[in-house]
């Protein structure tokens, strides 16, 4: 056999290597319209697709489903699959969080896990970038003076005099990064390891990570209570781990520089919450900008939704209109590479948990 033939034989048991059966569960909280549909069928020719409710239900048998495209679905529901499916060898998530990919029974099998790294770093970049503005220049505050129907300037801050703490460096830090010293602000970072490490991107002529040329500084979990005392605005863009979940406690909130805003892009779990109501009330915060949160929705009688230093957003930092083709393309890539043995995108490493 050449070694092109030899190429085109994929690990699926599907005609040139594609899957014999694809199952999809609902993704960024959309339908799958017919043209994604049509793509991933042109992707994986021959390949039956089943569907999966949010609540693990499929339209379909599962026997012979050897890949998933995973969106929004509990790690007992993606389990009760995964025991239904015991061909299934990769499972694809539409987010790039994979907590939930990442079970016990997912690790036991071995399945390989990919995620969807780069799809949503531009749109949550943006939506940092306009919060960090918004309370720069004072945008709530003028806000409530002209319900008030007051006239009175207040003064902002440029953001040439403003320091962004970024506390994460993958594909959404460094976005973040990017929008930020574009706009004249000084950032610094930190990340899971000190030294550049291997998903960094391509490299510029001094050597440095291309995301991370025109950062202040990066260095690895030790330069936290560094970065914490000095940023006006902590930006969160971590995934959550054993290692992040609770990062942000009272003790790291005591770090934190005197009137700085935290961000949260990333996920819930990686603040005590109880400590950051206590010091948004009587500590020196000046306040948060808070996308997502431990438990989703975010009940009504949340104490976060009374506090008048915060910015509640119902976990749309992620959101634009050009997300779910982002996301559906990235799938569509892997399921041709799956076909043909190439190396899959965005392979998450089980130990590190991203």
């Amino acid at each position: 056999m050449t070694e092109s033939l030899a190429r085109r034989a994929g690990p699926g048991s599907g005609p040139g290597g594609a899957p014999t059966a694809i199952a999809l569960s609902p993704i960024l909280s959309a339908r799958y319209r017919s043209r994604d549909l049509e793509r991933i069928r042109t992707a994986a020719p021959g390949a039956r697709i089943v569907t999966v409710s949010v609540e693990g239900l499929a339209d379909g048998p599962l026997d012979d489903v050897e890949v998933m495209l995973r969106g929004w679905l509990s790690s007992d529901a993606f389990d009760r699959i995964l025991a239904r499916a015991p061909r299934l060898t990769w499972v694809h998530s539409a987010t790039s969080g994979v907590e939930r990919a990442l079970t016990p029974a997912a690790l036991e099998r071995g399945v390989v896990v990919t995620n969807a790294r780069g799809v949503f770093s531009r749109p949550i970049a943006e939506y940092v970038l306009m919060m960090i503005l918004a309370v720069s220049r004072r945008l709530p505050q003028l806000l409530e003076l002209q319900r008030e129907r007051t006239w009175q300037p207040l003064e902002g801050a440029e953001l040439r005099d403003v320091t962004v703490g970024i506390v994460g460096l993958g594909s959404i830090g460094r976005a973040v990064g990017a929008l930020a010293t574009a706009f004249g602000c000084r950032v610094v970072a930190v990340r899971r390891r000190g030294d550049a490490g291997a998903d960094a991107g391509p490299e510029g002529d001094d050597g440095r990570p291309l995301g991370e040329m025109m950062l202040d500084r990066v260095g690895g979990p030790e330069m936290l209570p560094e970065l914490l005392a000095e940023s006006d605005f902590i930006v969160l863009a971590a995934p959550l781990t054993p290692e992040t979940e609770d990062m942000i406690d009272a003790e790291t909130l005591a770090m934190v520089k005197p009137g700085a805003w935290l961000i949260n892009v990333a996920r819930g779990r990686l603040i005590d919450e109880r400590a950051l109501i206590r010091a948004l009330r009587d500590g020196d915060l000046g306040g948060a900008v808070l996308d997502t949160f431990r438990d989703e929705p975010l009940p009504p009688m949340s104490s976060f939704y009374d506090l008048p230093n915060v910015i509640v957003t119902p976990h749309t930092a992620w959101s634009s209109g050009r997300v779910l083709d982002r996301s559906v393309e990235l799938f569509c890539d892997n399921l041709r590479r799956f076909a043909t043995g190439e190396p899959l995108l965005n392979v998450v490493d089980p130990s590190a948990g991203y």
